[in-house]
């Protein structure tokens, strides 16, 4: 496997910009779901963030890093947030095919939003892409590599499929939420045959 093949994890939000003085309203909960606890945090423009495996440790450091990120503490509710979760809720259920909520990339920038976008508009569910497929499609042949970074810098990770894209040698590829929820993702989407147990 190839380091272009490996994901290195969901990203998390870079450090406040000099600018970032204004406070952004944000808000976030966690949802069950058959993977594992999501982190969920949207603001008004959209879902910002998902994190996998939202154990008390890993919702505690996602927290801190968003409050300082958007300039303050989170509120109680943001609409987008009851939309991604019911969404989501509906897409683990078999029955979302295509998330409508709207999404909020000021995680995401350069090279790795190019790249993200080209994954979430033109890569259905059910099916997958390669690490160069996607370096092609955003006009950068010789980046596939690269695109292995944008997979695991993507900050909407499932909302933004990344467990879509998958190694050139027929393997499923690395993932930053781990190789068996990547399997369970695409087996949940018919990509892979379910597990036995």
């Amino acid at each position: 496997m190839t380091y272009a093949e490996q994901d290195s994890g969901p990203s998390t939000p870079p450090e406040a910009a000099p600018d970032a003085a204004a406070r952004r309203d944000w808000a976030w909960r966690r949802l069950s779901t058959p993977i594992g606890p999501l982190l969920l945090a949207a603001t008004r423009e959209g879902l910002v963030q998902v994190v996998f495996h939202a154990d008390e440790r890993t919702t505690r450091g996602a927290l801190a890093r968003l409050e300082q990120f958007f300039g303050g503490p989170p509120l109680a509710e943001i609409p987008h947030l009851t939309t991604a979760t019911d969404e989501l809720s509906a897409y683990f259920a078999g029955e979302l095919r295509s998330f409508t909520v709207p999404l909020d990339w000021s995680l995401s920038s350069g090279f790795n939003a190019r790249v993200l976008h080209a994954l979430a508009d033109g890569v259905p569910y059910g099916s997958v892409v390669g690490y160069q497929d996607l370096a092609d499609r955003v006009g950068e042949p010789g980046a596939a590599r690269a695109v292995g970074a944008a997979m695991g810098s993507n900050p909407l990770p499932v909302v933004v499929p990344c467990h879509r894209v998958v190694a050139s040698d027929g393997g499923i590829g690395g993932f930053g939420g781990g190789l068996e929820t990547k399997r369970l993702l695409l087996a949940l989407e018919g990509v892979l045959p379910a597990p036995l147990f």
